[in-house]
């Protein structure tokens, strides 16, 4: 009988995800700066794609607003939600701007417009998948073993 190897730590999952959305966002670096929009367009695509299912993985299962509350600061709020109200704002705030980016380049052709947003986006995303890793990720010790099956079905990885 062979034994069944552990299944990584959910944030090692988690991170490994964000390093594939680094990838998807690099495409789209690359092809800027080759001037290829069809490239650009297709990368973007498929970042701002994957983006939102990463996103909304990690809202319902790893960073639920408390009801009612989606992104306002409940009375008596923790540390801990409000560290994960901020990461959902982030998360906000991060699909808009990609969003807009595929919007300029499929919708108006605006190249210099959407080339013009991928420093705000690159910041922002950097920013947020630091703080996940290091102060969100570390705290998810005591997620409920559905929503953390979930999570691992979604990424691939071992349940």
């Amino acid at each position: 009988m062979t034994a069944e190897p552990f299944p990584p730590p959910l944030a090692e999952l988690l991170a490994l995800d964000h390093r594939r959305l680094d990838d998807l966002f690099g495409r789209f670096l690359t092809a800027m700066g080759a001037k290829d929009t069809a490239a650009e367009t297709a990368a973007i695509r498929r970042f701002d794609h994957a983006l939102r299912l990463h996103t909304a993985l990690e809202e319902e299962h790893l960073f639920p607003a408390v009801p009612g509350q989606k992104l306002v600061a409940a009375p008596g709020e923790s540390d801990r939600e409000r560290l994960f109200r901020e990461l959902r704002l982030e998360h906000v705030q991060i699909r808009e701007v990609s969003g807009m980016m595929a919007r300029l380049l499929v919708e108006k052709n605006d190249v210099p417009g959407a080339r013009a947003l991928a420093g705000n986006l690159a910041r922002r995303w950097d920013a947020h998948t630091t703080r996940e890793e290091k102060e969100a990720y570390p705290l998810l010790t005591d997620l409920d073993p559905a929503g953390e099956a979930a999570v691992r079905d979604a990424l691939g990885g071992q349940a």
